[in-house]
């Protein structure tokens, strides 16, 4: 099976990419009949957001899939070489200080993590795997997380136009090309959505509304490039 991780194959050009500017993994959001992804950088920014009150500094961040190689199909094709749908895991290394038991931060930070995974996003996490990499002196301070890169699209076309309308939906972005791209009987959409709307609802949302609006009722995948908060 080819990933993003893989230089090979059909999608290796749209690998190099996504690699090139950043965006890591597209890992599924939901299950296998939610048809939608969301890029690995704009899921590690939400959650680190939400480990800063966990009495943790996180370090390095990973999402990967729990178990590839039996992941199931999605019912609608994805962007290219992104990861099947199927239950993740998080891996992650803190450091702490040790006012108190590393394993309660440990936990605190787990359970944040989990939560903005779910109630945030919309992942499927069934692992958190963290690790202690350094130990702090005082405790840490909170970190505001860089304002995300959205290359916006101006709507163009009935699909677009349509997507754009959805509550929740900051932008279209074009971040791997054209923010609306069609095929026979398919259409994929790439979008921002706010950080104060669950990820998976939004493209949920929109799927919805393009098949909708769009003449033949095509199928609809929907690739989150960024979440953004806003005042």
């Amino acid at each position: 099976m080819t990933t993003a991780d893989s230089p090979h194959g059909a999608d290796g050009w749209a690998a190099a990419v996504r690699q090139r500017l950043g965006l890591g993994r597209l890992l599924p959001l939901g299950g296998p009949a939610d048809g939608s992804w969301i890029a690995e950088r704009a899921a590690t920014t939400v959650l680190r957001g939400a480990a800063a009150g966990s009495g943790a500094v996180l370090g390095t961040l990973r999402i990967a899939p729990a178990d590839e190689a039996h992941a199931p199909d999605p019912v609608v094709p994805g962007p290219p070489s992104a990861l099947p749908p199927g239950p993740l895991r998080i891996e992650a290394g803190f450091s702490a200080t040790a006012r108190r038991p590393l394993t309660a931060t440990a936990d605190a930070l787990r359970a944040a993590l989990l939560a903005a995974a779910a109630q945030r996003l919309g992942l499927v996490v069934d692992e958190v795997d963290l690790r202690v990499t350094g130990l702090l002196d005082e405790e840490p301070q909170p970190v505001t997380e860089p304002p995300a890169d959205v290359r916006a699209a101006e709507p163009d076309g009935t699909a677009a136009s349509a997507a754009a309308g959805v509550p929740g939906v900051v932008s279209l972005t074009r971040t791997l090309g054209s923010a609306v791209q069609h095929s026979e009987g398919h259409v994929r959409v790439e979008l921002a959505t706010a950080g104060g709307h669950r990820a998976l609802d939004v493209a949920q949302a929109v799927r919805g509304a393009v098949t909708q609006a769009v003449e033949g009722r095509p199928t609809v995948a929907v690739l989150v490039t960024a979440v953004v908060d806003q005042d």
